[in-house]
């Protein structure tokens, strides 16, 4: 009963905050400092702020711009919060990187685009990291084991331990990755990084390892 009373207290308090944000996950609360700025995966909700994103920007430059992924997404707590996204968007058929940021204020429910550009437009940008765990990566990764396996004259097969690292770079009409890959051969561990292409028909091909 007093952990049913405590839960409660939380949760109206929650909704009385404009500068925070409260989640129940298995009974730990977890709580974010106004103006953090969090990774996570790509989710339903994610996927809506982008499609939002790309179709604010249509509107307000009458484009004609298609979502293909969403490559990377932050989470900003200030008053509501700031998503900060890096797209792969279709433009006039060029897979281009963008960068968008949406404000969202669930309670009010208030979404507005602060801004879409190119991602080209950052010269910190260019590879971009990935979660590891994103089905294309892994779907590149076990290209690779394939690859090297095939060039390989062990006896002993190639397996995947973990991916390290994963990052991405839109050129063109295909994609690069950039992956750092933990493998075990026979007893033996080893870190191998290597770099696959994958052209618009989703086809890998093994550039070097």
């Amino acid at each position: 009963m007093n952990t049913l009373r405590s839960l409660t207290a939380v949760i109206v308090l929650c909704l009385f905050l404009e500068l925070g944000v409260c989640r129940v996950r298995d009974d730990n609360f977890i709580r974010m400092k106004l103006g953090g700025v969090r990774d996570f995966l790509n989710s339903a909700e994610i996927q809506s702020l982008a499609q939002f994103a790309v179709q604010q920007q249509n509107q307000k430059e009458n484009a004609f711009l298609e979502l293909a992924r969403v490559l990377k997404a932050k989470e900003q707590v200030v008053a509501g919060k700031i998503y900060h996204l890096t797209l792969e968007v279709a433009d006039a058929g060029q897979n281009t990187l963008y960068e968008a940021k949406v404000w969202v204020k669930p309670w009010l429910n208030f979404k507005k685009l602060l801004e879409f550009k190119p991602a080209s437009d950052d010269p910190t940008l260019g590879w971009q990291t990935v979660p590891t765990n994103d089905p294309n990566v892994q779907d590149a990764a076990n290209h690779a084991i394939k690859s090297m396996q095939q060039r390989s004259n062990s006896l002993f097969p190639f397996e995947l331990l973990e991916i390290l690292l994963a990052k991405i770079k839109v050129i063109e009409d295909y994609i690069k990755f950039e992956l750092l890959l933990k493998l075990r051969r026979g007893n033996k561990e080893e870190n191998f990084k290597v770099e696959i292409s994958q052209n618009k028909e989703g086809k890998f091909l093994m550039n070097y390892v």
